[in-house]
């Protein structure tokens, strides 16, 4: 069984807007034609998508853009932000709800790939950064690439 990992999309904003902490895999439900659409690999969109638990215990990935399948026809279709139903066991699921209700944390979705022929979407637990936070990890990044750059321009004037 072969586990090579083909992505499809990636969720670059989520380590800008949020502090990462624990990651987690699930399956997701889905129809024949969206499995369809992820294989071409155009118009999937995950920076908008978030997660969430509902009371009956089940978790739904939500604003998840799947662009229509190219030789599908208007009948045979998907809706391209219907909610999709994530897959995981009920334990997980249950340390995930207690986690998320006592540390206030949200479900970010940051990638979804191939795993197989199963198409499987990488979720963190993350807290929101403050204004605050996102400006300073900003300015030390701009130090980290002025101080490189200068030890680059140091060494090649040797």
């Amino acid at each position: 069984m072969g586990d090579d990992i083909q992505v499809i999309a990636t969720n670059r904003q989520a380590s800008r807007r949020f502090e990462l902490r624990d990651t987690y895999e699930a399956g997701l439900v889905l129809l024949g034609s969206e499995v369809k659409s992820l294989r071409e690999a155009k118009g999937t969109q995950v920076t908008e998508a978030y997660a969430d638990l509902t009371r009956s215990g089940e978790m739904w990935l939500r604003g998840l853009h799947i662009a229509a399948y190219s030789h599908s026809q208007d009948h045979s279709g998907h809706e391209p932000t219907r909610p999709r139903k994530m897959l995981l066991h009920r334990t997980e699921l249950d340390r995930l709800a207690a986690k998320v209700a006592q540390e206030r944390l949200s479900i970010v979705p940051l990638r979804i790939y191939f795993k197989g022929s199963k198409v499987k979407l990488e979720f963190a637990l993350g807290k929101p950064k403050k204004t605050v936070d996102r400006r300073r990890d900003i300015a030390a990044r701009d130090v980290a690439r002025d101080t490189e750059r200068e030890l680059a321009r140091a060494a090649k004037h040797r």
